[in-house]
């Protein structure tokens, strides 16, 4: 992984942080609404707490990590493990950071995870997101519809050595 990304827990000092890279990756539909500050404010803050109690409610022995670059924080990745597999249950980035290589860098050390396990890493995506191009080029395949979002996953290769039978 790059020398300059670190992924280190969140902590409560981080909520705000949080609260803004989620903001961020809302900015597009919220600003097609026409609400005042207050409004998409308030908006925000409602989906964060739903989305924050959702993901710990149903991942409670998920990381919640947040990820740094050169000591700054730029988003948060948050993952379940687990033996059916490694599950990706957000990762986002400020704005400022994104198409630089971060996220690729990230799902390239979890496919990497997942590969030496003889795994699969798996993402919801919804239907408008940008990074459904990454996801593709990553060898993500859909495999389900729920609504808005496509579960796509990724499986590591069949190779020789993992499709022989032991004699």
């Amino acid at each position: 992984m790059d020398q300059a990304l670190h992924l280190r827990p969140m902590h409560a000092g981080d909520e705000a942080f949080s609260r803004q890279v989620y903001a961020s990756t809302r900015a597009g539909e919220i600003a097609l609404t026409g609400w005042d500050a207050q409004t998409a404010e308030a908006f925000l803050r409602m989906q964060f707490d739903a989305q924050q109690h959702h993901y710990r409610q149903h991942y409670p022995a998920a990381r919640f990590d947040i990820i740094e670059h050169g000591g700054v924080p730029v988003g948060r990745l948050y993952v379940a493990r687990s033996p059916s597999g490694i599950r990706v249950i957000d990762i986002a980035l400020l704005d400022a950071f994104r198409g630089k290589g971060i996220g690729t860098t990230l799902l390239h050390a979890l496919l990497a995870e997942a590969d030496e396990a003889n795994s699969s890493v798996s993402i919801h995506v919804e239907e408008t997101n940008p990074a459904l191009t990454l996801y593709h080029r990553l060898g993500f395949r859909p495999i389900d519809t729920c609504g808005l979002y496509r579960l796509m996953e990724w499986r590591a290769p069949v190779t020789a050595s993992t499709s022989q039978e032991p004699s």
